[in-house]
């Protein structure tokens, strides 16, 4: 393949100024999401050189992993999402409770359909977390429930010394089921967190002989059991055996014995194999669907790493799609829902009223308390308004908007009140909407479209003290949008009464329609998702030109280094900017017309205030302590030893300047990435963050992974080195609100199994002459040890990373590869660190690379 051609320039541009533009505004009320429900994201965080600092991930997704980006690791979405759609992966939580009050009524339809499928998908996530408990598995803390008829069949059936054995046993077991369910996966990676992670046959065939002596209680359904209890109730000599039919469907079978007690042993054998069966044949064809649908999606996966370029600057030779889905127009509210001003009822025009319902909606949010919000609102809401209506409404603290409040809430709680056939119906609906216009076909491939939905008018918030926050974002109509698709195809047809603004044939960018926003002027993009073939290029290509620079590194850094001592101001400004970004993988940052945007900086943006010098501190010698909003208007704070002369060229920086001064006044983001391409061919700020982020990976990994490591202490010492990189890059998140409960339930939990080996030992020590207890006993012995491991590994683990956001970095900084490679280098099963999203857009990786690969 070839690396990224200068065609691409164009399209990056694009991409750039709508990561901008998303930086600046996450007040989307409703966002972009696929046929499941979820979110969808496109952009990654691709084009952060043009952001001004740090990324920022405000959900839980590594506490809950939730879009986060929580869930477990094969079903939930992970992504960071950067664009039309921002959420996490990346996915703000403060975003997330303002996006649940613009739940707005007459986008009812419009939200309802993605809302329902989040339900549904959660429904079914249960339910299969459900079925676990039922499957019949090789687990030691698999129990199946019992009756109390069981209990007696049970002792019947073994002799004195065994019997007790085999109580304390249950006991324990039952014990161990109820406080650690299928449900309680700490380390979110896929599996029941009292599973060992390490078995021999031996401990399987041990296993398998304790499940044989339970199995005989495990009935299929309630109607079961009666069947089983009516037949106990009358003992003949030739009694019947009945056993129940299993969910696949099997037939009953019938054994006539001889004598009651024939009959009973006979019974007891017919159920241990009729269970065992029926497992089998449940599991199997579980194992057959899921092989079947992986068969079905690995033939719908497009292997372009397979095929040859298609040439310089050509992103497809053809595409065809259906355009985007529009919000729905608005619906005025109900006569009894009024507005009041000063005192008296006041019938507003339906285009005045859809925006006072965006501002009801938000009356209990902190946003309507902040002046600047209120200010820019009532602005632009007068704008709206008739000439009746402005020459009355002049004053925002005489509006009474609580009925629209509460009317809105009201019909928030309707939809959570839904049936589940309404939800059905609703599911439905958008399932047609995303098979027509959430897919594009490009050369041939069914690829799936990122954010299909034109964002709907609301409030702009922006990120941080946005300045612009409160302004209207107004209605997106097709006489704004710009539809990009092949030639001689069919043009999608724009709704009724409308037309496009243009239909171009541009197969040099990858989006497929576009439109210029109205807060900050930034051009919006329609296109494909990170799965899909043209992301995954631009990923690979971003990964191989990170690679590149290591041939570049070390020259680049002794230039650097002896331009500390030039006689050119502007040369020094440049060398300790590059120092800065280099060893700290700062963001150059960009120039923004003061007022426009939020006052978030970058390196080269830095100002004198930013910035405190110390000749000695904390026993170090001269330390830089930096203190900015970066991007997302997140906090910056670091306190460096740097080297001597970059001190001292920092002193001559500051001298006769004042605090709002430039640090780096002779320098700016575009002449020092045009020096750095220069220096090597697409080199940019940005490659050296990447570069910097993927090469701290593999020397953390290569130095943290030991031959003789559990599979838990292996996934702590991945999120370790990839720990090491999300604080390079600063990428930091909230302490979840949760966190305290679920440190106290992991102590718990943790204070339960030691309890638990602590009897185990005791019983073992008492048990004398039955060596086949004692072994037993000794295996879950072995098993409950391992298991309280896997506690303590995923308490230090969740307490390292409560305020660390590792998503941001593995998803958009970190090579795919290295993680493919040393997953399958130490067999860690890839399912551990990428979910299934994740594994789709990281497919070319997955396939590229062995075990043997370095960045």
């Amino acid at each position: 393949m070839a690396n990224s051609s200068s065609a691409d320039e164009s399209d990056d541009q694009h991409e750039q100024q709508q990561q901008q533009s998303d930086d600046d505004d996450d007040s989307q009320q409703y966002h972009s999401r696929n046929g499941n429900g979820k979110y969808d994201s496109y952009d990654d965080d691709e084009d952060d050189d043009n952001d001004n600092s740090q990324d920022y991930n405000n959900d839980d997704d590594d506490d809950s992993q939730r879009s986060e980006m929580k869930s477990e690791p094969d079903d939930s979405f992970g992504m960071v999402s950067n664009n039309n759609n921002n959420n996490n992966n990346n996915t703000r939580s403060s975003n997330n409770n303002n996006n649940s009050m613009l739940n707005n009524h007459h986008h009812s339809k419009y939200k309802e359909e993605s809302d329902s499928n989040d339900d549904d998908n959660y429904n079914n996530k249960s339910k299969k977390k459900k079925k676990r408990k039922h499957n019949d598995s090789d687990e030691d803390d698999y129990m199946p429930k019992k009756t109390k008829k069981s209990k007696k069949s049970d002792t019947k059936h073994s002799n004195n010394d065994s019997s007790t054995t085999t109580t304390t046993t249950t006991k324990l077991k039952k014990k161990i089921k109820r406080e650690y369910s299928d449900d309680d996966d700490i380390d979110n990676d896929d599996d029941n967190d009292n599973e060992s992670d390490y078995s021999d046959s031996e401990y399987k065939s041990s296993s398998k002989k304790l499940k044989k002596s339970k199995t005989k209680h495990l009935d299929s359904s309630g109607g079961d059991k009666k069947k089983l209890k009516n037949k106990k109730d009358k003992p003949s000599s030739s009694s019947t055996s009945t056993l129940a039919m299993n969910d696949g469907g099997m037939k009953t079978k019938t054994v006539k014995t001889k004598s009651e007690k024939d009959s009973k042993s006979s019974k007891d054998n017919n159920k241990k194999s009729k269970i065992k069966k029926e497992s089998s044949s449940s599991d199997g064809k579980v194992e057959k669907k899921r092989k079947k649908k992986q068969e079905e999606e690995d033939e719908h996966i497009w292997k372009w790493w397979e095929e040859e370029s298609p040439g310089e600057g050509i992103k497809w030779k053809t595409l065809e799609h259906n355009g985007p889905v529009f919000p729905p127009d608005y619906e005025p509210l109900p006569k009894k829902v009024r507005f009041y001003y000063d005192g008296k009822h006041f019938e507003l025009s339906s285009e005045a009223e859809e925006v006072a319902g965006f501002y009801a909606r938000m009356l209990e949010h902190e946003y309507t308390s902040k002046d600047v919000f209120n200010k820019n609102f009532f602005k632009d809401w007068r704008k709206t308004m008739n000439e009746k209506e402005r020459e009355l409404i002049t004053d925002l603290k005489k509006c009474n908007f609580h009925e629209l409040n509460e009317y809105f809430k009201q019909q928030s709680e309707l939809r959570k009140q839904m049936t589940k056939e309404e939800k059905q119906q609703i599911k439905l609906k958008n399932e047609e909407i995303v098979n027509k216009y959430g897919y594009c076909i490009v050369d041939g491939h069914k690829q799936k479209i990122g954010n299909f939905r034109i964002e709907p008018p609301g409030l702009f918030r922006g990120r941080g003290e946005h300045p612009k926050m409160g302004k209207l974002k107004k209605r997106v109509q097709p006489e704004d949008i710009i539809i990009n698709i092949g030639e001689k195809v069919k043009i999608p047809t724009p709704p009724a009464g409308h037309k496009w603004k243009e239909v171009r044939h541009d197969n040099t960018v990858t989006w497929l329609a576009s439109w210029t926003e109205n807060i900050m002027g930034n051009v919006k993009y329609i296109m494909l998702n990170p799965s899909s073939k043209l992301k995954s290029i631009k990923d690979w290509q971003k990964y191989e030109k990170a690679r590149e620079l290591k041939k570049y590194v070390n020259k680049i850094r002794s230039d650097y280094r002896a331009d500390f001592k030039s006689r050119e101001m502007m040369k020094r400004q440049r060398a300790v900017a590059l120092y800065f970004i280099d060893k700290l993988a700062l963001r150059a940052g960009n120039e923004k017309e003061e007022g426009e945007t939020a006052d978030t900086v970058g390196c080269c943006s830095l100002r004198v205030e930013h910035i405190t010098l110390h000749s000695e501190k904390d026993g170090k010698q001269y330390v830089v302590d930096f203190d900015f909003l970066g991007k997302d208007s997140i906090r910056y704070v670091n306190s460096v030893s740097v080297e001597k002369r970059v001190f001292k060229n920092l002193k001559h920086f500051i001298v006769d300047k004042s605090p709002g001064d430039d640090l780096f006044d002779r320098l700016n983001t575009s002449s020092l990435n045009k020096y750095l391409n220069s220096l090597m061919d697409g080199l940019t700020a940005k490659v050296f963050r990447t570069y910097n982020a993927s090469n701290t990976l593999q020397q953390q990994l290569n130095e943290l992974t030991k031959l003789d490591m559990t599979m838990p202490e292996k996934i702590l010492a991945y999120n370790r080195a990839n720990r090491a990189v999300a604080l390079l890059c600063n990428h930091q998140k909230s302490v979840s609100k949760t966190h305290d409960k679920q440190m106290e339930n992991l102590n718990g939990k943790i204070k339960d199994k030691k309890t638990q080996i602590k009897e185990l030992k005791k019983q073992y020590k008492e048990t004398k002459n039955d060596a086949g207890a004692k072994e037993k006993y000794k295996k879950k012995l072995k098993t409950l040890e391992e298991q309280l491991k896997k506690l303590e590994v995923a308490k230090v683990d969740k307490e390292e990373n409560k305020q660390i956001a590792l998503g941001t970095s593995k998803l958009n900084y970190l090579d795919p590869r290295i993680s493919v490679a040393w997953c399958k280098k130490w067999e860690v099963p890839i399912e551990k660190i990428y979910n299934k999203t994740q594994r789709d857009k990281f497919r070319w990786a997955i396939e590229m690379v062995g075990p043997d690969y370095q960045f």
